[in-house]
């Protein structure tokens, strides 16, 4: 495993992820879970498509919720800073070869839709339609009071390469990684945004989605969901937690959407806004790692994961994994 020196350089400023779009079966089951039990605000609603928010975003949305016949990610999403990072980002990826197009999206501006060498499919936009903020708002506050979407995490099956091209090519900084016994990377924690992670790769069958994240102000919000998801027939739709991560020192809860895909809710992480934080590096089989505190992690949380749209799913180049709980 060989750690790359962040690229301060590139002609383009990529701020933050930004949402995530999601094929579902049921408009009406998604709905009732992410806005009547999770509190996400309803943006907007076409015939086919559904647009969320949190309670402080003024991004037209976070999360686009579009019916189909099977559940697929269509696209996870990404902010710019200006209009022009969008051309030079294109000129970027089509100077080394990377399947780059313009495409139309609902409520934004000129969107850049990228393939990675890896095979995920990421948008890039610099403008988004304007709604005004619930932060204040309180009698909106339901559900977990879900403030922004965080970040989402992936499964490749080659962590070391996948690493490289977002830090060298994209300009992420790394935050904190796992190897193995043998010093191979098999996870990733890379950020933009100045907190631990805008997006995280972990060794898998991939290229695949594990899952996004909404960020919620304190641990008690999670409680509260739990409580919520008990009493209201979703309790069998809680994978994993509440605990507290080793990486990244989150409080956390791992729930899925009525079609399977998985989003954690994410408190208490920390700060990375210096360019010469010192990553931090974990061995794969420390169990702290993944859970500081409380019940290990499911095998399904290790094995399931949400496939990208007309994507071939490759096998891991790792035989390596964690310790997993039976």
């Amino acid at each position: 495993m060989a750690l790359v020196p962040h690229n301060f350089d590139l002609p383009f400023n990529i701020i933050r992820c930004s949402h995530v779009e999601y094929a579902v079966t049921d408009l009406e089951e998604s709905h009732k879970f992410y806005v009547d039990i999770l509190g996400l605000i309803e943006t907007e609603r076409t015939e086919d498509t559904i647009y969320l928010r949190g309670l402080e975003e003024q991004q037209h949305h976070s999360y686009i919720l579009k019916k189909a016949k099977e559940p697929s990610v269509l696209a996870v999403g990404f902010k710019v800073a200006f209009e022009k990072d969008l051309d030079a980002l294109k000129t970027h990826l089509d100077s080394i070869d990377v399947d780059t197009e313009w495409v139309s999206k609902y409520a934004e501006d000129r969107t850049l839709r990228v393939v990675s060498p890896q095979g995920f499919i990421l948008e890039f936009y610099a403008r988004m339609k304007k709604v005004p903020q619930k932060l204040r708002e309180y009698k909106a506050y339901r559900g977990m009071h879900p403030q922004r979407f965080d970040h989402f995490n992936v499964f490749t099956p080659n962590a070391q390469e996948t690493y490289e091209f977002f830090v060298s090519q994209l300009g992420f900084r790394l935050t904190e990684y796992s190897t193995t016994e043998k010093g191979e990377m098999w996870a990733a924690w890379m950020h933009r945004k100045g907190n631990v992670h805008d997006m995280a790769l972990t060794n898998g069958d991939g290229p695949r989605l594990h899952h996004s994240a909404i960020w919620v102000p304190t641990a008690l919000n999670i409680i509260h969901l739990l409580d919520v998801m008990s009493t209201t027939g979703y309790v069998n739709n809680i994978e994993r937690g509440p605990g507290r991560h080793g990486v990244s020192n989150a409080f956390f809860l791992y729930i899925l959407d009525p079609d399977g895909h998985r989003i954690e809710i994410y408190t208490c992480d920390y700060l990375t806004v210096d360019p010469d934080l010192e990553p931090l590096g974990w061995n794969l089989s420390d169990p702290q790692r993944q859970t500081l505190w409380g019940a290990p992690a499911p095998r399904s949380w290790f094995e399931n994961g949400s496939t990208f749209i007309n994507t071939k799913v490759k096998k891991a180049t790792m035989e390596a994994r964690p310790i997993i709980a039976d």
